[in-house]
């Protein structure tokens, strides 16, 4: 059984789909003018790794995130580069895919962009103003806000309480609103801006509109999950429900996941490109290996923060190179192994304890610190087992699917490196005749020479083996 924290709720619900099997999801993407950083990454993440565990469950996902591809940053950046907006979009949503194939996310069902669902927007607007929910002025269209009765259940303030609505317009156009806390669905259009004609006159859409009209459209009125980063819960995500509750009469999502955000520096301040404290992943997958990155995000539980530095990098790069060290020796005994051994059975047993334990952790609000301390605690067994003086094919083959399958669900793929060097291993057998020999000044040369070349040596009861040095 799942359990989910709800934002909603503020508490773990068990978690119960719409249709038995299958999970309906929409979580937030990026608003597409820059490449995106650590902190962008993390979201990216975090869902993934939660869909993989859904998938694991024997879940069908409907996964549906969205690219924000008409914006002010959009805008600007398109003035900034001497190219048009779509142009902007189309070159940082490759860049995107690039980055987060890198990091082994896997592709969503559907990447909705806002340029293509004009018509939709602005016929669930229309909907909004003949309801009574929103009102036209000087080709500007708001949402009465006050007029949602559960406006603030989200974010769990009273209506007094909150800020203005991130309409993100001058003090010219709180004159126009009825309330200040009125947020815009659609944008007159300004000089030199993209815009699009529409019943109000030309302009662009709000912010908030675009999430709400792509969900339901590709996903449904109501929703299983709604994700995203702790900073959209307000007002992007408040206003969300607002839209869509309104024009619906139904509950928009059942369950809202917020992650955490990832800090940096001493004041653990939050990566964000408006403070300029951010990295790009474009830029640190050129130095750090992206298998390592998608470690070090997946394995902290999705609601926690995560502190980005040089020492916790290196620190995950570390526990990952364990990781594939157990799954290389226990790899390295598959030529010698027997087919069954006598304990078997308490073997695959101690196994499948493993398993239940690892299932409890995740089924725990996707509790991926403790799930990869499970894993931690297979890779010790598997170390253990792989020095044993004899080993059985059937419980190795066992150990190493779980051990895969299990790191699957954090987007982590091992395999077994293919070190397919003539002359390291002429200098292994080398040494080996000068162990004989006992020419141990020659030996250990050997050794030292490989170890300068960054080859490690690993003298086992089955042999030398060897492998490079991270």
């Amino acid at each position: 059984m799942i359990q989910i924290y709800n934002t909603l709720s503020r508490q773990k619900e068990e978690f119960v789909p719409l249709e038995a099997g299958k999970v309906s999801m929409y979580v937030c993407g990026p608003t597409v003018y820059n490449y995106i950083h650590v902190g962008n990454a993390r979201s990216t993440i975090a869902f993934d790794t939660i869909r993989r565990y859904f998938e694991y469950r024997g879940y069908e996902v409907n996964y549906v995130s969205n690219f924000t591809d008409v914006d002010d940053k959009i805008i600007r950046a398109a003035k900034e580069l001497g190219i048009s907006a779509p142009a902007v979009a189309d070159r940082f949503i490759q860049a995107f895919t690039e980055d987060t194939q890198a990091l082994n996310v896997k592709p969503a069902t559907a990447n909705p962009r806002v340029m293509d669902h004009m018509s939709d927007i602005q016929t669930f607007i229309q909907v909004l103003i003949d309801k009574g929910y929103a009102y036209e002025v000087q080709g500007d269209v708001y949402y009465r806000t006050r007029k949602f009765e559960g406006y603030g259940k989200l974010s769990h303030q009273s209506i007094d309480e909150l800020e203005i609505g991130a309409s993100q317009r001058t003090g010219e156009e709180l004159q126009l609103k009825e309330d200040p806390l009125d947020f815009a669905l659609w944008k007159s259009a300004k000089e030199g801006e993209i815009s699009w004609d529409s019943a109000w006159g030309p302009g662009r859409p709000g912010w908030h509109i675009e999430c709400s009209v792509m969900a339901t459209k590709h996903l449904g009125e109501t929703i299983d999950i709604h994700g995203g980063g702790q900073d959209l819960e307000f007002p992007h995500h408040e206003n969300e429900i607002a839209q869509s509750e309104a024009k619906t009469g139904k509950t928009f999502a059942n369950y809202w996941m917020h992650n955490g955000y990832v800090t940096i520096g001493e004041e653990e301040e939050k990566m964000s490109k408006s403070l300029g404290n951010f990295v790009t992943v474009h830029e640190l997958i050129k130095e750090v290996d992206p298998q390592i990155l998608r470690f070090f995000m997946a394995t902290t539980q999705y609601r926690r923060p995560v502190r980005y530095s040089e020492a916790t990098v290196k620190d995950a790069a570390a526990n990952y190179q364990k990781l594939k060290i157990a799954f290389e020796n226990l790899s390295f005994r598959k030529e010698a192994a027997e087919e069954t051994l006598a304990d078997d059975a308490v073997r695959l047993e101690q196994l499948n304890l493993l398993k239940e334990r690892f299932i409890k952790e995740m089924d725990d609000d996707f509790n991926t610190a403790n799930g990869i301390t499970v894993v931690y605690e297979l890779a010790k067994w598997m170390n253990e087992y792989s020095g044993e003086t004899a080993v059985s094919q059937n419980v190795l083959q066992q150990a190493l699917s779980l051990y895969t399958e299990l790191l699957t669900v954090f987007g982590i793929l091992l395999t077994p490196e293919e070190l397919v060097d003539d002359e390291v291993d002429q200098l292994i057998e080398e040494r080996n005749q000068a162990r004989k020999d006992r020419n141990f000044a020659r030996s250990d040369e050997i050794r030292d020479l490989l170890k300068d070349q960054g080859i490690i040596l690993e003298d086992t009861q089955q042999g030398t083996r060897w492998r490079r040095e991270k």
